[in-house]
């Protein structure tokens, strides 16, 4: 605003007042009071009466009289140029708003390898379980498949703040540590189709873990090419969208592929074009290899694309020579015959060579690298918004994480048959005391998969940015939070529902395909909302920029531990709750660890990501500010 507008009182030059609300707001902007003078005003020297705030006094009548004289803009210019702005920074940015769309792709396609890979192993782990040893009974291979899926999670909870802690390093930073990764889970992938022993399966199921801190890295990335807020509630959607596709995708993949000669002998088996006089050796030796190969050969292609077009970006090192970059670029021009759009340089701003105004963009040095920066310690991260945001993440990736494992455990169970139930004598009594499945083939288990997938993905699309550029990040995140507990209570009610088909067969008709899509869409609805809005407050909780990657592989770290104790405890909880004739008792756990986050969700609040201030920037702060008041002075 021009000196001639100030933002307190009144001057000896101008007699009219804008009112104290016209202090910068929080986001830096100037704002005008409703309550201030509507007219067009001179330069005149009319006498200093000071003026009311509200506009009555007969001087402000007068003034309003005076002509224009000047190019001075208007109060109500003002006014109205302040509101256009306000309005188009409510404004919700659409997809195609999103900036630098071509490093967000290549982060989602590494995303997209990670759930393509682990949620195809589930249509087939348990036959390939199996068939390491013919002699073990379903239950044991059900806890070897438990003890799978743990060997993950609890790998990649002991080495994700390494990994956090290395993407910061300058040495080696974001771009490196994402390519370990997903080196690491093609030579896991690998390694696990070709085992021949359970040992062996687990060796590489773990190494995997250990090797992946790729989600924390990918949310620290996005973070630092996204930088204004309102593109935000977008950018963090793209991760879990991504892996709602593999959910989807993943476990069709996994079927289709998996024992190729069993279900293609016309194709792979003896005395066929590919097959030859005896099959095709290697997948008769290996059955469950073929899936695992060609999730190898999609993890291969995103290394790559990463190697070749992802940008470095930590902050010490953006500026330095990346050679994957360059080898990207030079086969853009030479082989594409394509051009580098993702950089820009400044117009000049007037077509006159003797304008002193002018932007010379010819002579106008080119930034430097930054100075090194001294690291916040590791000691200071721990804030009480830190510690209480991981918290809150930590309990809520517990019960995320561990619903859908016990939701496939209840669409399978066996129903409730009076005639033979189990346990002996029991009854079905409300409110609570209660048991039975639905008894699906997996077939139908893999229907609703795709529902949960598919209303995830409606909902991340069209519903997530409208409604959370409305509510803000953090509102929206502590309003879903309460429909945790509500899916989890509903959830067992299920089995209750009147169905077209008799026990012991599995359950159906309208009511019962009715309840699992309530029950979901109640799920998926608080997950979208929150899962996001947790992502971003975990970003902006950080205290310092030069921990974040360190911050994003502790919360990967506490997500992971949570991960692997969820299942197994839930697990035991819902056999415990058959005994009992209580089929609903490990979702009502799930439902009162989802109450306790909701209460913890209430103390967490929205940092700034920049809350601890080192002493040398403080000495830049105030050089930059001396040097500020000279040129004033100037």
């Amino acid at each position: 605003m021009s000196s001639r507008f100030p933002r307190h009182g009144r001057t000896d030059s101008v007699p009219y007042s804008i009112s104290s609300e016209t202090a910068v707001g929080s986001e830096g902007r100037s704002s005008i009071s409703s309550d201030t003078v509507n007219g067009d005003f001179t330069q005149s020297p009319i006498d200093n009466t000071r003026h009311s705030r509200d506009g009555t006094s007969n001087e402000l009548d007068r003034l309003q009289q005076i002509p224009l004289t000047s190019q001075e803009p208007t109060v109500d210019s003002l006014i109205q140029t302040e509101a256009q702005q306000l309005k188009k920074k409510r404004e919700v940015a659409s997809w195609s708003d999103l900036p630098r769309k071509g490093q967000l792709a290549l982060l989602t396609i590494s995303r997209l390898s990670e759930p393509l890979t682990q949620t195809s192993l589930q249509s087939y782990m348990f036959y390939q379980l199996k068939s390491f040893d013919p002699a073990l009974s379903d239950s044991q291979v059900s806890a070897q498949a438990g003890m799978m899926q743990a060997a993950f999670t609890a790998a990649q909870f002991l080495t994700a703040i390494l990994w956090g802690r290395a993407a910061d390093n300058e040495r080696i930073g974001r771009k490196t540590v994402l390519m370990i990764g997903l080196i690491g889970t093609m030579i896991s992938a690998l390694g696990f189709g070709f085992s021949k022993s359970f040992l062996m399966a687990m060796f590489f199921r773990s190494l995997g873990g250990a090797l992946n801190g790729n989600v924390g890295v990918m949310r620290t990335m996005i973070s630092e090419i996204i930088k204004e807020k309102k593109f935000q509630s977008r950018a963090f959607m793209v991760l879990p969208m991504t892996f709602n596709i593999g959910v989807i995708i993943g476990p069709i993949l996994g079927g289709l592929l998996s024992d190729p000669v069993g279900q293609y002998p016309w194709l792979f088996g003896p005395n066929t074009f590919i097959g030859g006089k005896t099959g095709v050796g290697w997948m008769i030796t290996y059955p469950y290899a073929l899936p695992n190969v060609a999730s190898a050969v999609f993890l291969t292609i995103s290394t790559t694309a990463v190697f070749l077009g992802l940008e470095e970006t930590h902050e010490m090192l953006r500026h330095k020579p990346n050679r994957g970059r360059q080898v990207g670029l030079w086969l853009l021009r030479n082989v594409f015959r394509r051009t580098d759009r993702s950089t820009y340089s400044a117009l000049p701003t007037s077509d006159n060579p003797d304008d002193p105004n002018a932007v010379d963009t010819k002579s106008k040095p080119k930034a430097g690298p930054p100075k090194p920066r001294r690291k916040l310690p590791i000691s200071r991260i721990w804030t009480r918004n830190v510690v209480i945001t991981l918290a809150a993440h930590g309990i809520m990736a517990m019960h995320v994480g561990t619903f859908n494992n016990v939701w496939f455990l209840f669409l399978s169970t066996p129903r409730f048959n009076p005639a033979a139930p189990y346990p002996p004598g029991a009854t079905n009594t409300l409110p609570f005391k209660f048991t039975g499945g639905l008894a699906m083939p997996p077939a139908r288990i893999g229907l609703a998969l795709s529902i949960l997938g598919t209303i995830g993905i409606f909902t991340q699309l069209f519903l997530y940015p409208r409604i959370s550029a409305r509510l803000g990040t953090h509102r929206s995140y502590q309003l879903f939070l309460a429909l945790f507990p509500i899916a989890y209570l509903l959830a067992p009610y299920i089995t209750l529902l009147p169905s077209t088909s008799a026990p012991p067969k599995e359950a159906s008709g309208p009511a019962v395909w009715a309840g699992i899509a309530v029950v979901l869409a109640i799920q998926v609805m608080a997950r979208t909302f929150a899962l996001p809005g947790m992502t971003i407050l975990v970003n902006n909780s950080c205290p310092h920029p030069t921990v974040l990657g360190t911050l994003h592989g502790i919360a990967q770290s506490i997500s992971s531990g949570m991960r692997s104790i969820g299942p197994a405890l839930m697990g035991w909880t819902y056999g415990r709750g058959l005994e009992m004739g209580v089929v609903g008792l490990a979702f009502w756990g799930l439902c009162s660890i989802a109450c306790v986050g909701y209460v913890a969700g209430s103390f967490v609040r929205e940092g700034s990501g920049h809350e601890i201030i080192l002493e040398e920037e403080e000495d830049e702060a105030i050089e930059m500010t001396s040097g500020t008041s000279k040129d004033a002075e100037k």
